[in-house]
Order: C-alpha cells, then structure tokens, then sequence
C-alpha cells in the first residue's frame, strides 16, 4: 500500500523499507496509508520552510555511474544549488527559504524517517474491535464469497 501511495515520487526507499513501514502500521486501512504518504510527501517543504540553515549542493548524476573517461558537462541544471541542512553540517549558511532564489533551490531527499516520522503521528481509524465486530456480523448475517 505504502508503495502504491508513493507512486512515481522520488524517494530513497528500499523493498526492506517498505515492509518496516507495513509491519509499523499493521491495522491501517489503505486510506490511513495514503493519508501517511501524503503528510511523508510534505516532508521536504516543511524542512524547506523550517530551515535556518542551507549548504552548497551539486546536483551531478554521481560518478559512480559516469565512466571515468567521460568529461562532466556542467549545464545550468547541474549548477551549484541550496539545500537545507541542520546549523551544524560542514558549509552551512544562515538563511530562510525566503533567501533562497528558487531555481537555486535542491529539495530533500524523500527518506524512510519521513514515513516514519509520518506513521508515528498518524493512528489507524479501525479498531481491532470494530474489525471483530465486522467479522461477527458478516458471519450472523451476510455472506462471504
């Protein structure tokens, strides 16, 4: 479900991650899922807006997967961005997005601490109890087939 709601976004999880996100929101409907991969999604913009702090980025396709004899073509999409990054990190500048020119501006990674973070703060809608008496009611008076 998880990865269904994710969709085409960009993001860092792995299969693993995905089966910890299912086995921490064991219970959840599918709509209690997308509503946590929304408020994942918003992750990055609220790091964004939060942001005291941003760091020099280069937006390069890493070299691990360019061959060593191939020149690195610097084009205006791979210029030097801003990313937000914790007061502390190596070249950070003190700024606020509102700093930042936006064609300058790197998103964050979308990263497994982001569900987490977004399944924590969410609780599923069903309880175990009314799943129970669900099952009991289909047993007395509907049919399964």
């Amino acid at each position: 479900m998880f990865e269904l709601s994710v969709g085409s976004t960009p993001c860092a999880l792995t299969p693993q991650d995905y089966k910890t996100l299912g086995q921490m929101s064991e219970g959840y409907t599918g709509s209690d899922i997308n509503i946590a991969v929304q408020d994942a999604l918003m992750q990055p913009v609220r790091k964004i807006q939060t942001a005291t702090h941003y760091r020099k980025v280069s937006p390069l396709v890493p070299l691990a997967f360019v061959p060593a004899d191939t020149p690195q073509v610097i084009t205006p999409e791979h210029e030097e961005k801003l990313t937000p990054c914790s007061p502390g990190a190596p070249g950070a500048i003190e700024m606020t997005w509102v700093d930042v020119d936006p064609e300058k501006l790197m998103e964050p990674p979308l990263e497994l601490k982001d569900f987490v973070k977004a399944v924590r703060m969410s609780r599923p809608t069903v309880s175990k109890e009314d799943v129970k008496k669900s099952d009991d009611w289909t047993k007395e008076f509907g049919s399964e087939a």
